[in-house]
């Protein structure tokens, strides 16, 4: 196969179509990260968990490292990399796209009843069943399922067959867990007008000003995956006030407002607002 025999050529292909790629080594891995990275020396990235300021020029931070600029990936500092990868990996969220990773024949057989058809692509064991839209990343949702999405990385295994579905409500489901119930604070407030009619006792006006400022920021700084960025970013906003009834559309309208300043159109913020309501069950 051709992402097999020549893995650089295959990543400069599916960058072409929008896809960030990234070389996987033996055990179908990312490359460590180099000796100034190590650690997060950088000060990027931490846990990878976040985009940070790093700006190494080599194949760090795993997931983060996928880019779809050429340039990068047949440049000399990712040639190493590139003569010991044995894959090429690719970072689904940052493409618009979701990879339910059915490990063994009982997940494929329990998909085929659970979820709508989709392209799917043959696995070692398994199948990948790729859908359009992004949602957060989680390993076992259910015996032999993984989702893989934003923040994570896929193996690319060929273009599949099947036509590819928009992401269901079935899938974005399997990572929803109960909403805790958040604990009173001494000192409650009352929720600005226009969000809502109830009291918001957990939270601060000072509070929810500087989550904003925060998420304002987080968007403004970012240098790559900004999809990904800006959907992570308006998931937590929404994990904190989306349920007290604190935003207002003017907290709304500067959210997208940051994210269209990085480019993203008013429809791919509405879409990773909506996207971001249904995985917490708003």
């Amino acid at each position: 196969m051709s992402e097999t025999l020549h893995p650089q050529r295959t990543a400069v292909s599916l960058a072409a179509s929008g896809v960030p790629v990234l070389p996987l080594r033996r055990g179908k891995v990312p490359f460590g990260n180099c000796t100034a990275c190590a650690d997060n020396a950088c000060g990027g990235r931490p846990n990878m968990k976040t985009p940070g300021p790093c700006r190494c020029p080599g194949v760090c931070h795993a997931w983060a490292a996928a880019t779809t600029d050429p340039a990068v990936i047949v440049s000399p500092s990712w040639a190493a990399a590139w003569r010991r990868a044995v894959c090429v990996g690719y970072h689904p969220g940052d493409a618009g796209l979701t990879v339910v990773d059915l490990d063994d024949a009982d997940a494929i057989a329990w998909a085929r009843t659970a979820l709508p058809a989709t392209r799917a692509v043959p696995t070692t064991r398994g199948e990948h069943w790729i859908y359009r839209g992004a949602m957060r990343s989680v390993n076992a949702v259910r015996p032999g399922v993984d989702i893989k999405s934003s923040m994570s990385y896929a193996r690319y295994l060929g273009p599949g067959t099947g036509v590819m579905a928009d992401l269901p409500d079935a899938v974005r489901a399997l990572v929803v867990k109960e909403p805790s119930q958040a604990r009173p604070a001494p000192h409650a407030v009352t929720v600005p007008t226009g969000a809502g009619n109830e009291e918001c006792p957990h939270r601060t006006p000072a509070y929810l000003e500087r989550g904003i400022a925060m998420a304002e920021q987080r968007i403004t700084e970012a240098r790559s995956g900004i999809h990904a960025t800006v959907y992570r970013t308006f998931l937590a906003v929404l994990s904190t006030h989306g349920r007290c009834g604190c935003l207002t559309d003017t907290h709304i309208t500067r959210l997208f407002s940051a994210a269209q300043t990085k480019g993203e159109t008013l429809r791919h913020c509405t879409d990773a607002w909506t996207n971001a309501r249904t995985t917490l069950g708003l």
